[in-house]
């Protein structure tokens, strides 16, 4: 009887330890699949990147609707408020912010923007605490979001509702900028 649980703890323990080296080897590349390491691999901070793969590069955010397009831009609040905004309008847009490790922080569309223009502003509590006190005329209608974050990721997916729209889709796309404060 022994005998058998001592075979049974040696199997054991000898597959965990096959285990555990298998998840080892295997950690490298799983870690390279994350969105950060993606937009990091293709683009600098604050750089608008193709998230969606129109590009032809490997798609940053799932996209299972075709009717959607995506962009991403990687920012760092240690360097201050970072604002986005974009020219023109489209049929539909919608922002997602996401902390470095994919969880979404918080997410709007054009229905919840002035005049459905896409502008906003992440800044961590103590930054927009500071803005608020002195707040530029240029932000007036702005949307804030406040994001305890240091490190994160915002997609922003534009809608286009059939072929004739892809260019308009793909030039508003392009006209977004994503810069400090």
């Amino acid at each position: 009887m022994w005998a058998k649980l001592a075979y049974a703890i040696v199997v054991g323990l000898v597959g965990a330890g096959i285990v555990h080296i298998a998840v080892l080897f295997l950690l490298p590349t799983v870690t390279e699949r994350d969105a950060w390491t993606r937009l990091a691999n293709t683009a600098g901070l604050y750089v608008i990147t193709p998230a969606d793969g129109s590009d032809k590069s490997q798609p940053v955010v799932n996209a299972p609707d075709p009717l959607f397009r995506a962009v991403a831009c990687r920012f760092n609040l240690e360097d201050g408020p970072v604002r986005l905004k974009a020219e023109g309008k489209v049929p539909f847009w919608s922002a997602s912010i996401y902390d470095r490790s994919g969880q979404n922080i918080y997410s709007f569309n054009d229905r919840t923007a002035t005049e459905g223009k896409l502008d906003f502003v992440v800044a961590t509590p103590t930054e927009m605490i500071e803005m608020r006190k002195d707040l530029p005329a240029e932000l007036a209608s702005a949307i804030f979001v406040d994001a305890d974050v240091g490190e994160g990721i915002v997609v922003i997916r534009s809608f286009a509702p059939d072929d004739s729209w892809n260019s308009i889709i793909s030039t508003y796309l392009k006209s977004i900028t994503c810069q400090t404060q």
